[in-house]
């Protein structure tokens, strides 16, 4: 079993950047599937980033195209999500999970990853971004 620990969530003005990071415990996960999620109080959960573990296909959601980057250091299992023009709809809790290859290949009509098809979920880390 993989455990998931996020970490780089803080507070931020609009406009500002962070990174995300999520160590996966375990030998290399190389051809998984490791994802970015985030949920917003009162909100249904959104799928943000996928990418293939070990160098292969990422996606990024429609909602954060052109401001989000997911990225992989497979040498230490980490998984980043570089968060750029932060807006105040970011805020939300941030969540990494690992999945199935094929996992990356099934997303929603607005090209987020599917949450239901990832299996292991860390605690999430908090992104607020003010006004």
């Amino acid at each position: 079993q993989v455990q998931l620990v996020e970490s780089g969530g803080g507070s931020v003005q609009a406009g500002g950047s962070l990174r995300l990071s999520c160590a996966a415990s375990g030998d290399t996960w190389n051809n998984y599937c490791m994802g970015w999620f985030r949920q917003a109080p009162g909100q249904v959960r959104e799928g943000v980033a996928s990418l293939v573990t070990g160098g292969g296909t990422t996606a990024v959601a429609d909602s954060v195209m052109g401001r989000f980057a997911i990225s992989q250091d497979n040498a230490d299992n980490t998984l980043y999500l570089q968060m750029n023009r932060l807006k105040p709809e970011d805020t939300a809790m941030y969540y990494c999970a690992i999945g199935l290859q094929s996992a990356c290949y099934t997303s929603s009509p607005t090209g987020s990853p599917v949450g239901g098809l990832f299996a292991y979920w860390g605690q999430g880390t908090q992104v607020t971004v003010s006004s």
